[in-house]
């Protein structure tokens, strides 16, 4: 090949390089690392998974892996820039680049992750849509709401999953649309709707807010699959494996024993090479992601492993009171289950 058809073959493949280009391919790791601080969407208030403490700081399950990613990325779990995110804003915010990642229980969907052009880079909780009522209505399956008024967040799954019950079941109910949680809570409790429905984490989140939680149940029903987890923008392939690794880490470090009080011992090196691997001791794992080989070791060192994040703010002995269920170690009859470090 001449020299001319060379210079005109890579100027071609250059063209095309930056026509197949999209607006996510910007290296966001670059974006975050120049900014200082990593955007985090979060929820507007949703107890046990985003939150505002006594000193008025976010924290909650949620919460805790965006810090996770921050000392993974940044060296410090505490530069994060929490942005509290509706139903509504949460994708408009992440498409237009006004936050990095998502962490607000949002449902992994086909449409979610191909037409509106989003990763979800792993589950960090499998849940389920429930609804909840007062004992009063005398009302003790959501089969039998028929004609019932419904609470319902806007811009969520939850409207089609709603839909889709009542008309399977035959049984006729009027939506009341709310946009947040918050305000979902004080329209139920205000008796503007006779049940309010979500995720069953979201209705157990809600429960134990309540004066007299006794008053109100949880149906024995779930009508849909709602796997939760983070996610970011297409495009950016490096950036979606960061997110995606350092999630598998939180999951991994508690089938390996490794916690946040011990972390910082077995990052010096243990028997076990995948623990090696995953801490920074074998390998280059790091410099795959674009990291330091101490990444996994901060994230896990940030709030611990999975299982101490779910039991510091979901868990039960918490308000919430939730199990394990699914979401246990595949091992341990769960489904929870993280690629290997190799």
């Amino acid at each position: 090949m001449s020299l001319k058809r060379t210079a005109t073959a890579v100027a071609v493949a250059g063209a095309l390089a930056v026509a197949f280009a999209s607006p996510g391919q910007a290296a966001t790791l670059d974006d975050v690392k120049a900014a200082g601080t990593l955007k985090c969407g979060i929820n507007t208030g949703l107890p046990g998974f985003a939150y505002t403490d006594d000193k008025g700081k976010w924290t909650g399950f949620d919460v805790a892996y965006c810090r996770a990613l921050a000392a993974a990325v940044l060296g410090d779990a505490n530069k994060v820039t929490f942005v509290n995110l509706t139903g509504k804003t949460r994708f408009p915010a992440l498409a237009a680049g006004e936050i990095d990642v998502l962490s607000r229980n949002t449902t992994w969907t086909l449409s979610r992750d191909v037409d509106l052009g989003f990763t979800f880079i792993g589950v960090n909780y499998y849940d389920g849509q429930g609804f909840i009522g007062r004992t009063a209505l005398g009302v003790k399956s959501a089969k039998e709401l028929d004609g019932a008024s419904v609470c319902i967040q806007t811009g969520t799954t939850t409207e089609l999953n709603l839909a889709d019950f009542f008309r399977v079941n035959g049984i006729a109910y009027e939506p009341v649309p709310i946009e947040t949680n918050a305000e979902a809570r004080a329209a139920y409790e205000a008796e503007r709707c006779d049940v309010y429905t979500t995720d069953a984490s979201g209705l157990a989140a809600t429960k134990a807010t309540f004066p007299d939680p006794g008053k109100h149940m949880v149906y024995p029903e779930i009508i849909s699959k709602e796997p939760l987890g983070p996610l970011v923008r297409q495009g950016d392939d490096q950036w979606a494996d960061i997110a995606r690794w350092t999630l598998n880490a939180l999951i991994s470090a508690e089938e390996l024993g490794v916690t946040q009080a011990n972390v910082a011992k077995m990052a010096e090196g243990t028997d076990n090479p995948e623990i090696n691997r995953m801490l920074g001791k074998e390998g280059s794992m790091g410099k795959m992601l674009g990291l330091d080989a101490n990444w996994a070791a901060r994230a896990i060192a940030a709030e611990g492993n999975y299982a101490e994040m779910f039991e510091r703010y979901i868990g039960p002995k918490t308000p919430l009171g939730l199990a394990r269920g699914l979401n246990a170690l595949y091992k341990d009859g769960g489904i929870l289950y993280s690629p290997p470090f190799r």
